[in-house]
Parts: structure tokens; C-alpha cells; sequence
């Protein structure tokens, strides 16, 4: 199916894809009285005495930003906020669909970490937490901490955050199919931005796991003199000190992660690892190697960012409930102990985990329920 074409028709055909619905229909001279004029005012003077309790009379207990500034659209690069806009309204349309959460999408059109926190700390008000998306690195990490430290809302950079904790949970339950502690295994990580970054750290809390990282000038290693902060501390992560080329990183490892370009891992590499790999080839929508490649060259679990291969790693299967079980248990910082903790109730979602089974897909029944009883 050309899938391409299809969209276009079918976002021509609804000119966007979400829209506001009432709770209540303003039908008559009483209710008209009591949701605007005169009425509203006594809920605007109690709320304005009690900012606490605004979520008892405004959505700020079911609603989430989705802001981007369009510089870094997955597969699309730097396009820009109008480029930016049908992503973040499709990204509006999942969190009401699987957590039943409004989310509006917000596209700024500023670039600088200054003025993107900036903008969001200005509208903060009119919103229950914030799904920060498609921002690039090194700015979206700064934008993140700081938006974390001067909000009292849920705040998350879902590039980074959402990928890292489905990984995380594809990781575990693929280290149980090939007989693996994650623990013990060699990890190679290619691509070291939002994402690449976030995922590394996140398994490194998870497990202590040894991740050599690299990016499109080798492994990130001490003797690079071109890292910048964030690739810097990867550098903790690489327990041997290896440096050299991606051929290099991946001789003898046990886990391939890709987050980067097309066609990086070759047949070749993958026979170069150790027995059975683990292949989470996760570049869109061409992976870093095909599935069948992959397998064909020993892997014996392979992940994909695609839905129309087994193992989709996609961050929808948790955001939508993370935002959830923020929101409905008042948590206004978002810890690296929820992201393992939804990590684990997606991987506990695949009791009996497969080499083509080892994350529950997007409409697996209690998916987004499973996920916000863990930020609980």
C-alpha cells in the first residue's frame, strides 16, 4: 500500500486530524449563564484563590502540550514548525486514543534553548504536563533540564525518554529469549543524539551494562577531542576504553542498538558478534539492516522502528501512559524510577516472550493502563 499517497489524501480530506469536543452543550439561557457570564466568574475568583485546585475545575487534569520547534522531525530532519505540525497533531491523536488524554499540539517557531523555555514556561499555565518533541540535539537537552527544574509539571522529551524506556523493555525480555543477563552483555549503541543518548543512560541505570557508543566519526572515546557535554559522559559507559570504528564496536558484542542511518550494520558486522545477537535496528523508515539480513548472519532477536516487521520498538506504547499516570497521580517530575518502572510493566505485558514476541504491540489490551499503574 502506498502509504505516502494515502496520507495525503486522507489529511486533505480531513484538514488535520483532531479537534476540540464539549463535555456540555451550551443550549440554553441557564447553561450559558453558568459556563460564561455570569457564572464563570465565581469559578475564576475561587481558582484564582486556589491555583492548587485548578484541575478540579479546568482540564489541567487531562491535558498535555505537545511542543516542537521542527528541528529535528524523526526521518525528516530540520523542516520546520508547519513541517513539525501534522506530526504533533498526530502525536495528539495517539494520547487521546490509548490514555484519552487532550493534548493540543504547540509549534514554536524559535530555535534557541533560551527562547523555546521561554515560550513553554509562558503558556505552562494552560496545561497539565508537556510532551516536549522533535527538537534537536544538543538544545533539546538543555530545553528538557531546565523546563524540569522551573515547571511544577510532568515535563518529558518524548524522543528521548518514550524511546528509551520501550529499549529498555525490549532489551529485557530479548536477553530472556537468548538465555542473557543484560548485565553481563557488550553493548554497542549507534547514534548519539536525542535519543542514541537517552537510551544508553537509561540502560546503564537498568543494568550497569558495558555500551560503547558510537557516532558517525567512531566509537565515542577518550582520545576524541570532538565530544560534546552529553557524548561526554557516555564516555563512563564505554567500562574498556575501546575506540576504533563501528566494525570495531561491534566484534564480539552482544547487542547492536541503532538509532542513526540507513544500511550501517552489514551481514558482515553481525558475524563478527557473538553468538545469537540481539539487532535493534531502529533507523526510519529504512532500518541500519533488514530483518532477514539480519537473521540470515545468526541474530536471533531483531527490532525494528516498523510496524510491518516482528518487534516494532515504538515510543506510543509509552508516552500515552506515562502522561496518564502523571497526570492522575498529581507526579509533576517525571524520575528515571518511573521510566524503569514502565520499562517493566511493558516487558511483564509478554509473559511468555519469542524471538518475534518481545514487546506487546500498540492496541494490546491495558497497554497505556499497564503503564500508568507503574508511574503510580
Amino acid at each position: 500500500m502506498d502509504y505516502a499517497k494515502l496520507a495525503l489524501e486522507k489529511h486533505k480530506e480531513l484538514k488535520g486530524k483532531i479537534s476540540i469536543t464539549l463535555k456540555d452543550t451550551p443550549d440554553s439561557r441557564e447553561k450559558l449563564s453558568m459556563y460564561y457570564t455570569p457564572g464563570v466568574a465565581a469559578v475564576s475568583s475561587y481558582v484564582a484563590e486556589h491555583p492548587a485546585e485548578a484541575g478540579n475545575y479546568t482540564w489541567l487534569n487531562n491535558n498535555v502540550a505537545v511542543v516542537s520547534d521542527g528541528s529535528a522531525v524523526l526521518g525528516l530532519g530540520n523542516i520546520g514548525p508547519y513541517g513539525a505540525l501534522p506530526v504533533m497533531e498526530g502525536k495528539a491523536m495517539l494520547f487521546k486514543h490509548f490514555a484519552n488524554i487532550d493534548a493540543v499540539p504547540i509549534v514554536l517557531n524559535v530555535h534557541s534553548a533560551d527562547e523555546i523555555v521561554a515560550a513553554v514556561k509562558a503558556i505552562a499555565p494552560s496545561f497539565g504536563g508537556i510532551n516536549l518533541e522533535d527538537i534537536a540535539a544538543p538544545i533539546c537537552f538543555e530545553v528538557e533540564e531546565r523546563l524540569k527544574a522551573e515547571l511544577s509539571i510532568p515535563v518529558m522529551h518524548d524522543d528521548q525518554h518514550g524511546t528509551a524506556v520501550v529499549v529498555l523493555a525490549g532489551l529485557i525480555n530479548a536477553a530472556k529469549v537468548t538465555g542473557r543477563s543484560l548485565a553481563a552483555c557488550k553493548i554497542v549503541l549507534v547514534g548519539a543524539g536525542a535519543a542514541g543518548v537517552a537510551i544508553a543512560k537509561l540502560i546503564h541505570l537498568y543494568a550497569g551494562a558495558d555500551i560503547v557508543a558510537v557516532d558517525s566519526k567512531g566509537i565515542i572515546s577518550a582520545d576524541r577531542t570532538d565530544l560534546n557535554s552529553e557524548k561526554q559522559k557516555l564516555l563512563t559507559f564505554n567500562t574498556h576504553a575501546r575506540s576504533g570504528s563501528l566494525a570495531d564496536a561491534v566484534r564480539g558484542a552482544d547487542i547492536f542498538i541503532g538509532v542513526s542511518q540507513p544500511g550501517l550494520l552489514t551481514a558482515e558486522m553481525v558475524k563478527t558478534m557473538s553468538p545469537q545477537p540481539i539487532i535493534f535496528a531502529m533507523s526510519n523508515p529504512t532500518p541500519e539492516i533488514m530483518p532477514d539480513q539480519a537473521h540470515a548472519a545468526g541474530a536471533a532477536v531483531v527490532a525494528t522502528g516498523r510496524s510491518d516487521f516482528p518487534n516494532q520498538i515504538n515510543n506510543s506504547l509509552a508516552f500515552p501512559g506515562i502522561f496518564r499516570g502523571a497526570l492522575d497521580n498529581h507526579v509533576t517530575t517525571i524520575t528515571d524510577a518511573h521510566k524503569v518502572a514502565a520499562a517493566e510493566a511493558l516487558a511483564h505485558l509478554v509473559p511468555s516472550p519469542t524471538a518475534d514476541e518481545i514487546i506487546p504491540g500498540a492496541f494490546t489490551p491495558g497497554l497505556a493502563e499497564a503503564v500508568a499503574a507503574a508511574i503510580a
